[in-house]
């Protein structure tokens, strides 16, 4: 599956970006039909809930699907987006 990754004002760091990849290649398995996916990393001001934004955009036929979940790592806001990709992924796959 092809991965683009895109950060906001700042630089990705190498081990977050094999974190990313490593991660979003287990997402075939639920969505062997995906075509793509777009990752977006963005920094926010809210320190309370954390100030790390990651949003998700799976490419699959018949739609997108999009995830942003906030959290106070990437990697932690990853974690939680894939988790609720999955679910995703499973409601449209009971629609089709």
């Amino acid at each position: 599956m092809n991965v683009q990754i895109q950060s906001v004002k700042f630089d990705a760091g190498k081990q977050l970006i094999e974190f990313i990849e490593k991660k979003l290649a287990k997402l075939d398995r639920f969505a062997e039909n995906a075509m793509g996916a777009d990752v977006i990393l963005k920094l926010d001001k809210d320190n309370e809930k954390g100030n790390k934004i990651a949003v998700i955009t799976l490419h699959i036929p018949g739609g997108d699907l999009r995830v942003e979940e906030q959290a106070r790592t990437f990697e932690e806001a990853i974690d939680n987006s894939l988790d609720v990709m999955k679910r995703q992924i499973e409601k449209a796959k009971a629609r089709i």
